[in-house]
């Protein structure tokens, strides 16, 4: 049975940090390989300054190319929306009755995992794959840390975010290192956070 490593974003744009992590799950844990999950529309965040579904996959695509272990998925396009990661996860389980499906997040996700619809269901039901965050005021240890299907890998800190990459490109700062030069190309070329 394959290993699958689900990592969800909105991937507005994907870049370097996004990379390392992805990479790093593949390469350092029991996982086979890595999807990066398209998310159309978090029903945490704004719309507004979502680029559009096809125009974000592009650029995972871009990203993934030469990394056999990572592949961009869409998964979740075709789903209701707004979209639930239990949902999402049913789904796949029926589609791909050979793999086997492990949630990848930041530290900092796990702290409100008990706010996400049917939690206890994807705890029961599959493992998650912590990766560090530096968090800013909270320091009280989470309620999920000791929990048998909570594995905490020694992934490096990466403190990059697409919020400061799509200001960043909107001041005219030159950010290309954080971006994979095949996605900065294409932000460039489609003018893209401007």
């Amino acid at each position: 049975m394959k290993k699958i490593g689900l990592y969800f974003g909105t991937f507005n744009p994907i870049h370097m940090g996004h990379l390392v992590i992805a990479n790093h799950m593949v390469e350092f844990s029991d996982l086979d390989e890595v999807w990066l999950v398209v998310t159309p529309h978090n029903p945490l965040k704004k719309k507004s300054t979502l680029l559009d579904n096809h125009h974000r996959l592009e650029m995972v695509y871009r990203a993934t190319e030469g990394y056999s272990k990572l592949k961009p998925s869409d998964i979740e396009f075709g789903l209701p929306q707004p979209n639930y990661t239990v949902n999402t996860l049913v789904y796949l389980k029926e589609k791909y009755p050979k793999h086997h499906f492990s949630l990848i997040m930041g530290e900092d996700n796990l702290k409100n995992f008990h706010k996400w619809k049917n939690h206890d269901v994807i705890l029961k039901e599959n493992d998650i794959y912590v990766y560090p965050r530096i968090t800013k005021g909270q320091t009280e240890e989470s309620r999920f840390d000791s929990h048998p299907s909570i594995n905490k890998v020694d992934a490096p800190i990466m403190e990059i975010s697409s919020t400061f990459i799509r200001n960043a490109i909107a001041e005219q700062k030159n950010i290309k290192p954080l971006l994979n030069a095949k996605v900065w190309e294409y932000i460039d070329l489609m003018n893209f956070y401007k």
